[in-house]
């Protein structure tokens, strides 16, 4: 049996270029081949096209690797590289995200010289460093509801909740950068005959998801009050820089300072959560305890089985006025690293699926897009321990941990469910609505895909 040797460099697995047919002589030369013996050719892979197919090979394909069994990984990826090209169907562009994901994990650990060659990186990395403008970002998140489901049923719902107050404490943790807020801002001006002050506190960006912005938070802050001042209403913008890999230690810290101001002057607090959670360590990931503080925070617990749970109720102890959780409907938790990979590739697939909806082949936001899905594949298959920061919880989970946090659901008003089907007719059939209990779920051809849920203290 080969075994897997020889150490390569870590690539992103959206770096590696379109894979050429290889092989290996018996002196680890790679040449140009024909298929192993056994395996299909080049034109009987028909029969292998189908996602149900993919997925499996994807499967033998990463316990083959998991095995140092480099011989039937080869044969596998000769496969999967016929059948799932970068410019393929929406399945086979999946496959191909996967595929790479597996390749840059194996080449994490060392592997024959097979995957050295294939691990070619493209000369043009634009697309996969790409940061975005203000307005670049704002069209994105426009093109699909994957966002906007979440900002117009937590707008409506934040809308009522802050309803009589003159001063609104708005905490943003947010994956896009407060592209939420002046949507909010116009319904506040709008709404209300006299607008409150608002108070924007959000966690500084200290590490990088996609999307990412071209600008400093300082600078967003600046254009979102004068946007604010646009609409008359007076905002005041804040930033802590506070990283989710300890539970936001520092942003908690701070609002424990403010709680009895706040309290004093009867201010709002508003906990809006837009798919960052899940960047919080969960149960699988130990960590170090902190001991340089005697103080009793989030960061000085000595594992994370409680890391998120902590976090959850240092925010109950602020008494929010209403506290939105926003997320996608999946579980990324699992260590083992087939029950992950099976896990993302039967959620990823709708954002592949729905991309052909709205955005044309070839265009630069296609493959802005696509790009960063890759990146999510990358991280949950190619890499471990910290590094591995998607960790998406279903939504059954976050409403129990919510729940043991003395937090209790509210339903969203059928004034917040008639604006988001009417957001949603604005967009391609497949998408859709349903309640489950008090929460709100968006789905693609009836698949979860996002949930929001609305939250008050006991």
């Amino acid at each position: 049996m080969m075994r897997f040797t020889e150490t390569l460099p870590s690539l992103p697995s959206h770096q590696i270029a379109p894979f050429t047919r290889l092989n290996m002589n018996k002196n680890n030369q790679v040449y140009s081949a024909r298929p192993w013996l056994d395996f299909p050719t080049s034109k009987s892979l028909g029969s292998f096209g189908d996602a149900n197919c993919m997925e499996q090979l994807l499967v033998h394909c990463a316990n083959a690797i998991e095995n140092n069994d480099a011989t039937l990984a080869q044969q596998i990826l000769w496969v999967l590289n016929n059948i799932a090209p970068p410019d393929g169907d929406s399945n086979q562009r999946l496959t191909c995200g996967f595929l790479r994901a597996i390749i840059a994990r194996a080449a994490k650990s060392g592997t024959c010289k097979l995957l050295t060659a294939m691990a070619n990186v493209h000369t043009n990395l634009a697309m996969n460093n790409h940061k975005f403008s203000i307005i670049e970002l704002a069209s994105f998140v426009d093109l699909t509801p994957w966002h906007r489901f979440g900002f117009t049923a937590a707008n409506a719902a934040i809308l009522e909740a802050v309803e009589g107050y003159s001063v609104v404490h708005i905490v943003d943790l947010s994956l896009t950068h407060c592209m939420q807020i002046p949507t909010l801002i116009d319904a506040i001006a709008t709404r209300f005959e006299a607008a409150p002050l608002v108070k924007l506190t959000v966690a500084g960006p200290t590490e990088d998801f996609p999307p990412m912005l071209d600008l400093s938070y300082e600078e967003l802050g600046s254009k979102l009050v004068n946007f604010s001042r646009s609409r008359n209403v007076v905002m005041e913008f804040r930033v802590i820089p506070s990283s989710a890999s300890n539970g936001f230690s520092s942003l908690i810290e701070q609002l424990r300072m403010q709680h009895l101001i706040r309290a004093e002057n009867g201010e709002a607090l508003v906990i809006n959560s837009h798919m960052m959670l899940h960047y919080i360590p969960d149960e699988t990931l130990p960590v170090v305890p902190n001991t340089s503080s005697p103080q009793t925070s989030i960061e000085t617990c000595s594992s994370n089985s409680f890391l998120r749970s902590m976090f959850l109720e240092a925010l109950r102890s602020l008494d929010p006025t209403i506290f939105i959780l926003v997320d996608e409907d999946a579980d990324f938790t699992s260590n083992n690293l087939v029950h992950r990979l099976r896990s993302a590739y039967n959620y990823l697939w709708i954002p592949f699926d729905t991309v052909d909806t709205f955005l044309p082949r070839g265009s630069k936001q296609r493959q802005w897009y696509e790009a960063d899905i890759c990146w999510k594949i990358e991280n949950v298959i190619a890499h471990e321990g910290p590094k591995r920061v998607e960790r998406l919880e279903p939504k059954s989970k976050w409403v129990q941990r919510m729940r043991n946090a003395n937090f209790r659901g509210i339903s969203f008003s059928e004034e917040a469910i008639t604006e988001v089907k009417s957001m949603l007719d604005e967009h391609a059939a497949g998408w859709g609505l349903k309640r489950e209990e008090e929460d709100v779920v968006l789905t693609w051809k009836g698949h979860n895909v996002v949930f929001a849920t609305a939250w008050l203290t006991i």
